[in-house]
């Protein structure tokens, strides 16, 4: 049962419950249950109870973690439930005190240029080749990335905008009028957010850059949880959307290590593909969407086969990136067979061997 008076306040703190445990529940589907709750009893429990399941629950495999929260907060709890605390003040002032410090004098100034000059070159940096030390802070680096891709437009119409005469709303205006002429209503095309799906290659050959390109996915699904799908491809495919929905991101990514059970294995790209255009690209996931698929291109199985189902994709995606490590080498050339049989169908092909090329897919993502 809410309080009272204080509705919007406590579906707030339930929802950031609900992101922190992985669900889906992003800004969205809590205006949705804002809204219901205002055609409903806040006082009444069932009303709540099936007010937010419908509203910030994505998927069945929601349900057992809305479940155990929704108790939580609304039968066992105190009236007034506790927001998700902030992080700790004294982490916070520990890690302020690790930043490099300026003196007093003009001699400050050099160790700041040269700590950002340090991290301009590791911002260059093959990931493979980084110290433990340099990976934590390129790991850092990636954490604030903010990959998403824009909007699309549907074909139903909403109020506004120049783009067309509204004429069932205009002929209302005139009848209510008498006949006489009226202003003009228009009308223009909605907008929904575009699906991102990420196919990351976890094989063998992909594993010195597996963990970056799975802090890169994390990022994704940060940003935006309800739109965005992230599968592995090696030996089989697995999809990894709710492990990385934790907000921690070491948690996320154990969390997916743990899911992966062909980790640093073969590489059947041909197969992976065809199993998720099958089981969830045919069925909507890929359709209209960008699709993100990260692999050094080396087909362990049938090169014609990834073809054929690369072709497949084309025809369901609004656009193709494919995201090869070795891209950034002076001398690249895509003669391997999978690089061979899916170019056809790739319209970007872009480097992710370093942070900046990272960064460069989420600028090619959001411009898609």
């Amino acid at each position: 049962m809410i309080a009272s008076g204080s509705p919007v306040a406590a579906m707030t703190g339930f929802a950031r419950a609900l992101r922190a445990a992985g669900v889906a529940a992003d800004a969205t589907r809590l205006a949705t249950s804002v809204a219901a709750l205002d055609h409903l009893d806040p006082l009444d429990i069932e009303h709540v109870y099936w007010a937010t399941r419908l509203a910030l629950c994505a998927e069945p495999d929601d349900l057992p973690r809305f479940e155990a929260l929704f108790d939580a907060w609304f039968r066992d709890r105190p009236a007034a439930p506790p927001i998700p605390s902030l992080p700790d003040p004294a982490t916070v002032s520990a890690q302020l005190r690790s930043l490099p410090r300026a003196q007093d004098d003009n001699s400050g100034e050099q160790p700041l240029r040269t700590a950002a000059n340090d991290t301009d070159v590791l911002r260059r940096h093959d990931i493979s080749a980084l110290t433990d030390a340099e990976r934590d802070e390129i790991n850092r680096m990636i954490a604030m990335l903010a990959p998403k891709v824009g909007a699309r437009r549907t074909r139903r119409y909403r109020p506004g905008g120049r783009e067309r005469i509204d004429v069932p709303r205009t002929v209302r205006a005139m009848l209510r009028d008498g006949g006489e002429p009226a202003l003009l209503a228009y009308e223009r095309r909605r907008t929904k957010p575009r699906r991102l799906v990420l196919l990351l290659d976890v094989s063998g050959s992909m594993s010195p850059y597996a963990d970056g390109l799975l802090r890169f996915a994390h990022a994704a699904v940060r940003v935006a949880p309800a739109t965005t799908e992230v599968f592995t491809m090696g030996t089989r495919l697995t999809r990894i959307t709710r492990p990385l929905r934790l907000r921690d991101a070491e948690l996320a990514l154990r969390a997916a290590g743990s899911a992966v059970p062909d980790w640093s294995g073969g590489t059947r790209l041909g197969e992976s593909l065809r199993a998720f255009l099958d089981r969830w690209g045919q069925r909507g996931t890929a359709r209209r969407a960008v699709v993100v698929l990260a692999s050094d291109g080396w087909e362990r199985g049938d090169a014609e086969l990834l073809g054929e189902q690369m072709a497949r994709l084309a025809r369901l995606a609004h656009r193709i990136v494919w995201v090869n490590p070795h891209r950034g080498r002076s001398g690249f050339v895509p003669a391997t067979g999978g690089m061979v049989a899916a170019l056809p169908h790739v319209d970007e092909l872009v480097a992710g061997h370093s942070f900046d090329a990272l960064r460069n897919v989420v600028e090619v993502i959001a411009h898609a």
